[in-house]
């Protein structure tokens, strides 16, 4: 065990390493610092960030050792990289082909220089202080993306990529953040854009809002979408110094939202929609026989059918929370998620 240990921090990363520490030296800052935080969730810590960087390093000794898979697929939806995992099975690559997924959002939130540990920092600290998440995704956040980056570092240079992505500013900024990671890999990298594919194969109109993101797409549909772009190149360096360039002026940004628009990323204030949410609780008051509270969870429902963007419905939520606090709505209930609490407009 103790050559295993030795054996992985010789291995690691200067950054990994530098987490490592930082993490270690805050707890034992916070444990001098203050009183509620005991030597028992101390020692408690310091094991799960023990055995959380073990688990990510055995994750990535796993992925280099393993020969058998020709081609790595990154997706940036759980549902989606459930759905390729079907896909993979019914057509008999599973053991031939792996899954890499990140689970969240890049339209929402922070993602100034996400590409290294400030920036994770930063986007972590943002959505914990703002958006009404669920405590276990926060918890594991950390070690959940870091994972996914390990995951993405240690792929072998054997293996051909594809990446899956939709036109909406989630996929496309998760698109251009992966290719600025896999910058100084020479893997062939496809990029299968899931729109597009799906419109043309099933006959849907250009102007349709469907699908608003790869995660929607029928497994069944995203088969037929796999085995009719198999012809699809690859990306030339061109395109890919494109794409990195595209990232490096996003990761410059300080915007927390973004949204599609004429095909490409468009940074907005976190206010972009508070119209359309005074408008939509507008239109749910003169359904009412009297001006009478509306139970959150509808209003926010209201919004997000009504959006050809794909943002998360807790960053509506955030956003009404905000329109609370600047006294455009008020408040019954207490705002700890959206079900227990109702808003009027004044």
């Amino acid at each position: 065990m103790i050559d295993e240990l030795k054996g992985t921090l010789n291995h690691a990363g200067e950054e990994e390493v530098k987490s490592l520490l930082f993490q270690t030296f805050f707890r034992i800052h916070m444990l001098e610092e203050l009183d509620q935080y005991t030597e028992e969730q101390f020692v408690a810590d310091l094991k799960k960030t023990y055995h959380d960087f073990l688990n990510v390093k055995r994750g990535q000794t796993k992925i280099k050792n393993s020969t058998n898979d020709k081609v790595v697929h990154i997706l940036f939806d759980d549902s989606a990289a459930g759905s390729l995992k079907w896909v993979l099975k019914e057509m008999g690559l599973q053991d031939e082909e792996m899954v890499i997924s990140f689970s969240d959002v890049f339209s929402i939130g922070p993602i100034w220089q996400l590409h290294n540990q400030a920036g994770l920092d930063y986007r972590e600290e943002w959505l914990k202080n703002h958006l009404l998440l669920d405590d276990d995704y926060l918890d594991e956040y950390r070690h959940h993306f870091n994972r996914t980056l390990s995951m993405i570092s240690a792929i072998p240079e054997t293996a051909s990529i594809i990446i899956w992505t939709g036109e909406n500013a989630h996929e496309q900024i998760a698109l251009s953040y992966v290719l600025y990671l896999l910058r100084d890999k020479r893997n062939d990298i496809t990029a299968i854009n899931t729109t597009k594919q799906y419109k043309k194969q099933f006959n849907i109109p250009e102007k349709d809002n469907y699908p608003l993101h790869t995660g929607e797409i029928m497994s069944e549909k995203l088969q037929l979408i796999y085995q009719n772009s198999s012809k699809t190149p690859a990306l030339s360096k061109e395109q890919r110094e494109k794409f990195e360039q595209k990232w490096q002026a996003l990761a410059a940004t300080q915007e927390a939202l973004r949204i599609w628009e004429n095909r490409d990323i468009k940074s907005v204030d976190e206010s972009y929609y508070d119209d359309l949410i005074i408008n939509k609780a507008k239109m749910l008051h003169q359904e009412q026989k009297n001006t009478e509270f509306i139970l959150s969870a509808r209003l926010i429902g209201e919004v997000i059918c009504y959006l050809d963007q794909y943002i998360s419905d807790v960053f509506v939520e955030y956003s009404v929370r905000r329109l609370i606090l600047k006294g455009v709505f008020e408040i019954k209930g207490v705002p700890k998620a959206m079900r227990f609490y109702s808003v009027k407009l004044k």
